[in-house]
Protein backbone atom coordinates (compact mmCIF):
# COMPACT_ATOMS: atom_id res chain seq x y z
CA UNK A 1 0.00 0.00 0.00
CA UNK A 2 3.14 1.90 0.75
CA UNK A 3 4.18 2.11 -2.76
CA UNK A 4 0.93 2.72 -3.93
CA UNK A 5 0.35 5.89 -2.17
CA UNK A 6 3.91 7.36 -3.42
CA UNK A 7 2.88 6.34 -6.73
CA UNK A 8 -0.30 8.49 -6.44
CA UNK A 9 1.82 10.98 -4.81
CA UNK A 10 3.96 11.46 -7.77
CA UNK A 11 0.97 11.77 -10.12
CA UNK A 12 -0.41 14.35 -8.25
CA UNK A 13 2.54 16.46 -8.20
CA UNK A 14 3.14 15.89 -11.84
CA UNK A 15 -0.58 16.53 -12.70
CA UNK A 16 -0.79 19.05 -15.58
CA UNK A 17 -3.52 21.96 -14.97
CA UNK A 18 -4.39 24.25 -17.75
CA UNK A 19 -7.99 24.99 -17.18
CA UNK A 20 -11.05 24.81 -15.47
CA UNK A 21 -11.88 21.28 -16.58
CA UNK A 22 -8.40 20.07 -15.52
CA UNK A 23 -8.65 21.19 -12.52
CA UNK A 24 -12.39 19.60 -11.77
CA UNK A 25 -11.26 16.48 -13.30
CA UNK A 26 -8.33 16.72 -10.68
CA UNK A 27 -10.21 16.88 -7.95
CA UNK A 28 -12.98 14.82 -8.91
CA UNK A 29 -9.77 11.68 -9.21
CA UNK A 30 -8.36 12.78 -6.27
CA UNK A 31 -10.50 14.73 -3.60
CA UNK A 32 -14.42 13.87 -4.26
CA UNK A 33 -15.89 11.41 -2.12
CA UNK A 34 -15.49 8.42 -4.42
CA UNK A 35 -11.60 9.98 -4.99
CA UNK A 36 -8.13 8.36 -5.01
CA UNK A 37 -7.51 9.79 -1.38
CA UNK A 38 -11.21 9.19 0.37
CA UNK A 39 -11.06 5.41 -0.80
CA UNK A 40 -7.48 5.45 0.94
CA UNK A 41 -8.72 6.20 4.20
CA UNK A 42 -11.63 3.75 4.12
CA UNK A 43 -8.76 1.08 3.47
CA UNK A 44 -6.21 2.55 5.79
CA UNK A 45 -9.27 1.81 8.86
CA UNK A 46 -9.32 -1.60 8.16
CA UNK A 47 -5.22 -1.97 8.98
CA UNK A 48 -3.64 -3.13 12.04
CA UNK A 49 -2.33 -0.34 14.36
CA UNK A 50 1.29 -1.06 13.37
CA UNK A 51 0.02 -1.03 9.45
CA UNK A 52 -1.65 2.47 10.43
CA UNK A 53 1.57 3.79 11.49
CA UNK A 54 3.78 3.51 8.61
CA UNK A 55 0.77 4.31 6.04
CA UNK A 56 -1.21 7.25 8.02
CA UNK A 57 1.77 9.64 7.62
CA UNK A 58 1.80 8.98 3.44
CA UNK A 59 -2.17 9.16 2.67
CA UNK A 60 -2.05 12.67 4.85
CA UNK A 61 0.97 13.68 2.89
CA UNK A 62 -1.08 12.72 -0.56
CA UNK A 63 -3.86 14.98 0.56
CA UNK A 64 -2.23 17.84 1.45
CA UNK A 65 -0.22 17.86 -2.19
CA UNK A 66 -3.53 17.79 -3.71
CA UNK A 67 -5.42 20.37 -1.30
CA UNK A 68 -1.71 22.89 -1.86
CA UNK A 69 -2.56 22.32 -5.56
CA UNK A 70 -6.42 23.07 -5.69
CA UNK A 71 -5.75 26.11 -3.25
CA UNK A 72 -3.16 27.10 -6.30
CA UNK A 73 -5.40 27.37 -8.78
CA UNK A 74 -8.32 28.78 -6.55
CA UNK A 75 -5.62 31.76 -6.26
CA UNK A 76 -5.70 32.77 -9.77
CA UNK A 77 -9.09 33.99 -11.28
CA UNK A 78 -11.00 31.62 -13.48
CA UNK A 79 -10.37 34.16 -16.54
CA UNK A 80 -6.84 34.05 -16.44
CA UNK A 81 -6.53 30.15 -15.52
CA UNK A 82 -5.92 29.24 -19.39
CA UNK A 83 -3.70 32.18 -19.85
CA UNK A 84 -1.41 31.96 -16.40
CA UNK A 85 -1.20 28.38 -15.09
CA UNK A 86 0.18 26.47 -18.54
CA UNK A 87 3.98 26.33 -16.88
CA UNK A 88 5.01 25.03 -20.65
CA UNK A 89 4.05 28.99 -22.45
CA UNK A 90 7.28 31.52 -22.53
CA UNK A 91 7.68 34.34 -19.45
CA UNK A 92 6.66 38.35 -20.20
CA UNK A 93 8.38 39.94 -22.98
CA UNK A 94 10.85 41.91 -20.54
CA UNK A 95 14.26 40.76 -21.43
CA UNK A 96 17.13 41.48 -19.36
CA UNK A 97 19.15 44.36 -18.95
CA UNK A 98 22.27 45.42 -16.83
CA UNK A 99 21.40 47.04 -13.26
CA UNK A 100 21.85 50.65 -13.06
CA UNK A 101 24.25 50.50 -10.49
CA UNK A 102 26.56 48.23 -12.44
CA UNK A 103 25.80 50.73 -15.40
CA UNK A 104 27.10 53.56 -13.51
CA UNK A 105 30.02 51.55 -11.83
CA UNK A 106 30.98 50.90 -15.67
CA UNK A 107 31.07 54.83 -16.54
CA UNK A 108 32.63 55.56 -13.43
CA UNK A 109 35.73 52.44 -14.23
CA UNK A 110 35.86 53.59 -18.05
CA UNK A 111 36.54 57.12 -17.06
CA UNK A 112 39.49 56.73 -14.79
CA UNK A 113 40.95 54.13 -17.29
CA UNK A 114 40.68 56.63 -19.64
CA UNK A 115 42.93 58.82 -17.24
CA UNK A 116 45.41 56.07 -16.66
CA UNK A 117 44.17 54.09 -13.97
CA UNK A 118 43.54 49.87 -13.42
CA UNK A 119 41.27 48.21 -11.70
CA UNK A 120 42.27 46.20 -8.67
CA UNK A 121 39.78 43.78 -6.45
CA UNK A 122 39.99 42.33 -3.28
CA UNK A 123 38.03 39.89 -0.76
CA UNK A 124 34.87 41.54 0.83
CA UNK A 125 35.40 39.45 3.92
CA UNK A 126 38.65 41.34 5.36
CA UNK A 127 40.65 41.50 8.39
CA UNK A 128 40.80 44.26 10.88
CA UNK A 129 44.53 44.86 9.72
CA UNK A 130 44.08 45.69 6.50
CA UNK A 131 40.56 47.49 7.02
CA UNK A 132 41.73 49.40 9.95
CA UNK A 133 44.69 49.08 11.11
CA UNK A 134 46.74 49.80 7.98
CA UNK A 135 45.02 53.09 7.52
CA UNK A 136 45.47 54.45 10.72
CA UNK A 137 42.86 52.94 12.86
CA UNK A 138 44.48 51.43 15.52
CA UNK A 139 41.99 49.19 18.02
CA UNK A 140 40.13 52.12 20.47
CA UNK A 141 40.69 54.41 17.58
CA UNK A 142 36.90 56.23 18.57
CA UNK A 143 36.86 56.91 14.08
CA UNK A 144 36.00 53.83 13.98
CA UNK A 145 32.97 54.56 14.96
CA UNK A 146 32.51 56.61 11.68
CA UNK A 147 31.68 53.07 9.90
CA UNK A 148 29.32 50.78 12.23
CA UNK A 149 30.96 47.45 11.48
CA UNK A 150 29.88 44.32 10.95
CA UNK A 151 32.33 41.46 12.75
CA UNK A 152 32.23 37.97 12.67
CA UNK A 153 30.99 36.69 15.96
CA UNK A 154 33.41 33.73 16.24
CA UNK A 155 36.76 35.16 14.81
CA UNK A 156 36.44 39.39 15.92
CA UNK A 157 39.40 40.40 13.72
CA UNK A 158 37.28 39.14 10.75
CA UNK A 159 34.86 41.10 9.42
CA UNK A 160 32.47 42.66 6.02
CA UNK A 161 35.07 45.17 4.83
CA UNK A 162 33.68 49.08 5.63
CA UNK A 163 35.31 50.43 2.41
CA UNK A 164 37.13 49.18 -0.23
CA UNK A 165 40.41 51.09 1.21
CA UNK A 166 41.34 47.82 2.08
CA UNK A 167 41.99 46.64 -1.29
CA UNK A 168 44.22 49.77 -1.59
CA UNK A 169 45.92 48.47 1.57
CA UNK A 170 46.27 45.09 -0.23
CA UNK A 171 47.35 46.85 -3.55
CA UNK A 172 50.16 49.00 -1.49
CA UNK A 173 51.79 46.46 0.23
CA UNK A 174 52.24 44.07 -2.79
CA UNK A 175 53.38 46.76 -5.25
CA UNK A 176 56.22 50.20 -5.31
CA UNK A 177 55.13 53.27 -6.95
CA UNK A 178 54.01 54.64 -9.62
CA UNK A 179 50.68 53.47 -8.37
CA UNK A 180 47.22 54.71 -10.40
CA UNK A 181 44.72 52.20 -9.26
CA UNK A 182 40.82 52.52 -8.72
CA UNK A 183 39.22 49.46 -6.50
CA UNK A 184 35.07 49.08 -7.19
CA UNK A 185 33.64 47.20 -5.08
CA UNK A 186 30.74 45.98 -2.62
CA UNK A 187 30.69 47.21 0.77
CA UNK A 188 29.10 46.86 4.16
CA UNK A 189 28.00 49.04 7.19
CA UNK A 190 25.72 48.77 10.28
CA UNK A 191 23.43 51.46 9.05
CA UNK A 192 19.75 51.96 9.43
CA UNK A 193 18.24 52.04 6.21
CA UNK A 194 16.70 54.83 4.66
CA UNK A 195 16.28 57.06 1.66
CA UNK A 196 19.59 58.35 2.18
CA UNK A 197 21.52 54.98 3.63
CA UNK A 198 21.69 51.08 3.64
CA UNK A 199 23.64 48.63 5.42
CA UNK A 200 25.40 47.08 1.68
CA UNK A 201 26.26 49.48 -1.17
CA UNK A 202 28.78 49.60 -3.56
CA UNK A 203 32.35 51.87 -3.76
CA UNK A 204 34.81 53.29 -6.29
CA UNK A 205 38.24 54.07 -3.93
CA UNK A 206 41.09 55.51 -6.57
CA UNK A 207 44.61 55.92 -5.21
CA UNK A 208 47.80 57.57 -6.93
CA UNK A 209 51.05 57.58 -5.61
CA UNK A 210 54.33 58.67 -7.04
CA UNK A 211 56.77 61.44 -6.67
CA UNK A 212 55.78 65.27 -6.17
CA UNK A 213 52.13 64.00 -6.11
CA UNK A 214 49.83 67.21 -4.79
CA UNK A 215 46.74 67.93 -3.58
CA UNK A 216 46.03 70.49 -6.78
CA UNK A 217 46.70 67.54 -8.66
CA UNK A 218 43.94 65.45 -7.10
CA UNK A 219 41.49 68.27 -7.46
CA UNK A 220 42.11 68.84 -11.23
CA UNK A 221 41.35 65.08 -11.44
CA UNK A 222 38.12 65.01 -9.92
CA UNK A 223 37.17 68.03 -11.87
CA UNK A 224 38.16 66.39 -14.82
CA UNK A 225 36.12 63.21 -13.80
CA UNK A 226 32.88 65.33 -12.57
CA UNK A 227 32.72 67.27 -15.96
CA UNK A 228 33.28 63.76 -17.79
CA UNK A 229 30.23 62.30 -16.14
CA UNK A 230 27.75 64.66 -14.93
CA UNK A 231 28.54 66.91 -18.37
CA UNK A 232 29.85 70.53 -18.14
CA UNK A 233 27.81 72.17 -17.04
CA UNK A 234 27.97 70.51 -13.27
CA UNK A 235 28.68 72.79 -10.30
CA UNK A 236 30.89 71.62 -7.82
CA UNK A 237 32.45 72.65 -4.61
CA UNK A 238 35.31 70.91 -2.12
CA UNK A 239 35.02 71.24 1.45
CA UNK A 240 37.17 70.78 4.39
CA UNK A 241 36.69 67.48 6.22
CA UNK A 242 38.60 64.41 8.63
CA UNK A 243 39.39 61.04 7.29
CA UNK A 244 41.97 59.15 9.49
CA UNK A 245 44.04 58.09 6.56
CA UNK A 246 44.50 61.28 4.58
CA UNK A 247 45.25 64.86 5.35
CA UNK A 248 44.45 67.37 4.67
CA UNK A 249 41.29 65.67 3.67
CA UNK A 250 38.19 66.89 1.80
CA UNK A 251 34.51 66.18 0.24
CA UNK A 252 33.36 66.97 -2.87
CA UNK A 253 29.70 67.95 -3.86
CA UNK A 254 27.23 68.48 -6.20
CA UNK A 255 24.45 71.16 -6.65
CA UNK A 256 21.38 69.59 -6.66
CA UNK A 257 19.26 72.94 -5.53
CA UNK A 258 16.56 72.95 -3.66
CA UNK A 259 12.95 73.31 -5.97
CA UNK A 260 11.65 70.08 -5.33
CA UNK A 261 10.83 68.36 -2.16
CA UNK A 262 12.52 65.85 -2.91
CA UNK A 263 15.50 67.36 -3.18
CA UNK A 264 15.09 69.07 -0.45
CA UNK A 265 14.98 66.56 1.67
CA UNK A 266 17.91 64.99 0.00
CA UNK A 267 20.21 67.88 0.53
CA UNK A 268 18.66 68.39 3.93
CA UNK A 269 17.55 71.81 2.60
CA UNK A 270 21.23 72.74 1.73
CA UNK A 271 20.73 71.96 -2.02
CA UNK A 272 24.18 70.25 -2.04
CA UNK A 273 24.83 66.32 -2.18
CA UNK A 274 28.23 64.87 -1.54
CA UNK A 275 29.48 62.68 -3.69
CA UNK A 276 32.76 61.58 -2.36
CA UNK A 277 35.71 62.04 -0.39
CA UNK A 278 39.19 62.38 -0.90
CA UNK A 279 42.58 63.75 0.54
CA UNK A 280 46.81 63.48 0.46
CA UNK A 281 47.57 59.84 1.67
CA UNK A 282 48.81 60.14 5.53
CA UNK A 283 52.82 59.32 5.45
CA UNK A 284 52.17 56.85 8.16
CA UNK A 285 49.35 54.55 5.96
CA UNK A 286 52.26 54.60 3.26
CA UNK A 287 54.78 53.13 6.37
CA UNK A 288 52.29 50.78 7.22
CA UNK A 289 52.46 49.73 3.42
CA UNK A 290 56.12 49.37 3.03
CA UNK A 291 56.19 52.48 0.99
CA UNK A 292 58.80 55.16 1.21
CA UNK A 293 57.32 58.49 2.82
CA UNK A 294 59.88 60.61 2.08
CA UNK A 295 60.47 59.77 -1.42
CA UNK A 296 56.62 59.37 -2.69
CA UNK A 297 53.06 61.54 -1.98
CA UNK A 298 49.97 60.19 -2.95
CA UNK A 299 45.81 61.19 -2.71
CA UNK A 300 42.80 58.63 -2.36
CA UNK A 301 39.34 59.03 -3.10
CA UNK A 302 36.13 57.43 -2.68
CA UNK A 303 32.56 57.62 -4.08
CA UNK A 304 29.21 55.65 -3.39
CA UNK A 305 27.68 54.35 -6.56
CA UNK A 306 24.58 54.55 -5.12
CA UNK A 307 24.86 58.09 -4.49
CA UNK A 308 25.77 59.24 -8.16
CA UNK A 309 23.53 56.90 -9.99
CA UNK A 310 20.82 58.66 -7.70
CA UNK A 311 22.15 62.08 -9.25
CA UNK A 312 22.45 60.88 -12.69
CA UNK A 313 19.17 59.24 -13.18
CA UNK A 314 17.48 61.28 -10.46
CA UNK A 315 16.20 58.54 -7.90
CA UNK A 316 15.38 60.14 -5.07
CA UNK A 317 15.13 56.73 -2.82
CA UNK A 318 18.23 54.58 -2.39
CA UNK A 319 16.39 51.89 -1.60
CA UNK A 320 14.96 51.32 -5.06
CA UNK A 321 18.55 49.80 -6.04
CA UNK A 322 18.13 46.66 -4.26
CA UNK A 323 14.46 45.87 -4.66
CA UNK A 324 14.46 44.33 -7.69
CA UNK A 325 11.08 45.66 -8.69
CA UNK A 326 10.93 45.26 -12.60
CA UNK A 327 8.44 48.86 -13.14
CA UNK A 328 11.83 50.70 -11.78
CA UNK A 329 14.54 48.58 -13.53
CA UNK A 330 12.96 48.82 -16.93
CA UNK A 331 13.61 52.69 -16.69
CA UNK A 332 17.03 51.41 -17.09
CA UNK A 333 16.97 49.33 -20.88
Amino acid sequence: MLEEIRIYCLEAKDSSIKSNKDAEAFKKRFLSKSGIVNSLFLRFKKLSNDEKKAVGKDINLLKKICQDKIKFVKSISSSNLNSVLDLTRPTSNFTGSTHPITKISNQINEIFKSLGFYISSGPEIEDDWHNFEALNLPKNHPARDMQDTFFVKTQPDILLRTHTSSVQVRHMSESQPPIRTISPGRVFRNEAISSRAHCIFHQIEGLYIDENVSFIDMKNLLFVFAKKFFGNDVVLRFRPSYFPFTEPSAEMDVFLGTETLADYRLTKGTGWLEILGCGMVDPKVLSNCSIDQEKYSGYAFGMGIERIAMLKYGVKDLRLFFENDLSFLKQFN
